[in-house]
């Protein structure tokens, strides 16, 4: 695995973990090969893991990355492995990903998220209504994930 995708398991609304991205590259479905490698996708709860792996060829393939994305709110929200803070943060990461160099304030805007996920050096929250998402250390507020990982956390010195 690399070391990206180490960072991630440890990082706080993230969700992947080992144990489901082997079970995603075991018995996921083998969505598309891109530039960075193979993609398995697994479902549980109405979420959907996608795990990226480099290198097919071994008996030990490199995880390169790794994130989680909703398959269906309704059955996710319905779900008791999820709270509706945990999918909040994954649908506003997925936003953010989608589109990173746009300004999206009305795809944050329905989002509540009270527990900071960090993106870049920030770790953020965002309140329903609020158009951007603040970072808990320095208060800085951001609209596209392009800014959040171009400014630095005013916090961190």
């Amino acid at each position: 695995m690399t070391d990206h995708f180490r960072r991630r398991l440890r990082q706080p609304g993230r969700y992947v973990t080992l144990p489901l991205a082997s079970e995603a590259i075991r018995e996921g479905q083998l969505r598309w090969n891109r530039t960075d490698g193979w993609r398995f996708a697994l479902v549980r709860d109405g979420v959907r893991f996608v795990v990226v792996v480099g290198d097919t060829e071994t008996s030990s393939p490199v995880i390169v990355t790794g994130w989680s994305e909703i398959d269906s709110w309704t059955t996710a929200a319905a779900s008791d492995r999820w709270l509706e803070d945990d999918l909040h943060a994954i649908q506003l990461r997925a936003d953010l990903s989608e589109t990173p160099d746009e300004q999206i304030p009305l795809r944050i805007r329905p989002r509540a998220i009270d527990r900071p996920i960090e993106i870049g050096p920030h770790r953020i929250t965002t309140e329903a209504g609020l158009a951007s998402v603040v970072c808990a250390d320095c208060r800085g507020r951001y609209r596209s994930k392009e800014t959040l990982l171009a400014s630095r956390c005013r916090s961190q010195g």
